[in-house]
Order: C-alpha cells, then structure tokens, then sequence
C-alpha cells in the first residue's frame, strides 16, 4: 500500500452487547411511517395503535427483569439481551415500573420494537445515557424525559422521528382538548392508552387533557417530545423548543410549517 492510497479504519460496534438473541427479522417488526427522506416522507402520519397484551411473555419478561434491576441497583440496564426474540416482539411500551430503576445511569434500548415509552422514565433520576438507537418504530418521547436531569449522552435514530432535521416528517394531528374517561384511550388518537398525570406540573389530570408537541434537547439529541398537560396554563408554562425546530408548541399535523431542513 502506498502513502497515497487510504488506510482502512476498524469502526467500533458500540451495541455488539447489546442485541438479544435470535434472527432480528423476527424480534421486530418493519416500519416506514415517517419515511426516511424528502423524497418518501408523508403528508400525514398518525400514532401506532397498538395496545400492550399485558399478558404476553415479553410483557412478564420484562416486569422479572425490573424487579431483578430494582433488587440489586444495577447501573447499567440492556433488558432486551435477556429476553427472546419473541419476547422482544411482544414488547411495544415498558411497564410503568420501569420508574423504580433510579439507580440506573445508562439505559439500552437498541434494536427494539418498541412504539412509546411510558412517562415513568422521567422517575429515572440517575439516568446519564440513554441508547434506544435502530428503534425504527419509536417516532416520539414522553416530555418526562426531561426530567432526567443528568441526562449527557444519547444515541436515537434520527431519521425514525417526527420533526427531524434531516428530512422532517409531520408530527401526528392532536386535539386541542379533551374532556372525560382519560385513563382509557385510543394510542391512535392520543399516542397512550392513559393519562394519569400532567407533564408539566406532576398533577393528576383531572378530567381534561390538553396535548401539544415540542421539540427539545436531551442528551445528545434533539427529540419530538408529546406533553400530556392538564390546563392551559401548563402548555403555555413551556420552555422554548429548541433552535431550528418550530418555535412554539403546537398541535401537529400537516398545516404544521416547519423550518427547512438544510440537507
């Protein structure tokens, strides 16, 4: 080899550790809703509508898997390593409890077929990185995730979020309001399937719910951030989205303008 010629590099595999076992293909599902370019982005997109079987050997997987976690106050947790490729499958939100890890500063999510992620992750308070990279499926974050103050480093996969810079797809339309039953609904109109307390002030939501997007920084990344508030009040209470993101809170849907995207 000459001086002229390029010396191969050996990249590092950050996530060699970090699949579980079993053929990929069966462990999750596929999934273009956002499109990954300008060119294959939609007009419209709207939540997945899937509904955690709670019943599912996954789902039980993964509750023994936070009790193991909570017992012994491990720093680092990689569930999907010690679950099958089935049970990585049955798996489309974590259980609430996942709020008791707080002991946990680097949490790995990388590979999952995972649509939500529930807003008990804010209660992570020791949380310091967070890797939910080549979740293709996971579009959007709970705003509690701004919680974890000592949130540093992250790795998410851009181009599988609403608003990203790289080609920004729409963000789901939202209600401005809504009245009622509000710990049982629709994840395809409202991205959850209960809302017991307000992201902004920690309050139980009463009996109305006001939901807006905001892009805002975490870690490393920039995320789309879903706020589940229980008043007026709250959304404007809001801190400014992040630069080179729509400027205010909004309610999604394709009138949304967006800022141009650079690439």
């Amino acid at each position: 080899m000459t001086s002229d010629e390029v010396q191969p590099r050996v990249l590092v595999n950050r996530f060699a550790d970090a699949v579980g076992p079993g053929p990929q293909t069966v462990a999750r599902q596929h999934c273009r809703c956002v499109g990954y370019s300008k060119r294959t982005r939609p007009v419209a997109v709207a939540f997945h509508g899937e509904r955690q079987d709670t019943t599912s050997s996954g789902w039980l997987r993964m509750l023994e898997l936070i009790d193991e976690a909570a017992a012994d106050g491990r720093e680092v947790f990689r569930p999907l390593v010690e679950m099958t490729a089935g049970q990585r499958r049955d798996l489309i939100t974590l259980p609430r409890s996942i709020g008791r890890l707080t002991k946990v500063r680097h949490l790995v999510l990388y590979g999952s077929n995972l649509v939500r992620i529930p807003p008990e992750i804010g209660l992570m308070s020791g949380l310091e990185r967070f890797d939910p990279y080549t979740s293709y499926r996971l579009h959007w974050f709970p705003y509690e995730l701004t919680r974890c103050t000592g949130l540093v480093d992250s790795t998410v996969s851009t181009r599988a979020l609403y608003g990203n810079v790289k080609h920004r797809p729409p963000f789901p339309a939202l209600r401005e309001v809504t009245h009622g039953h509000l710990t049982d609904l629709d994840p395809y109109l409202y991205g959850t399937e209960g809302v017991r307390t307000c992201s902004v002030c920690d309050r139980p939501i009463g009996d109305e719910l006001r939901q807006v997007w905001i892009s805002r920084g975490a870690g490393t990344d920039v995320w789309p951030l879903l706020v589940n508030a229980c008043s007026r009040a709250c959304v404007d209470a809001l801190p400014a989205p992040a630069r080179g993101h729509v400027a205010t809170p909004h309610r999604g849907g394709p009138g949304v303008i967006q800022p141009d995207s650079g690439w």
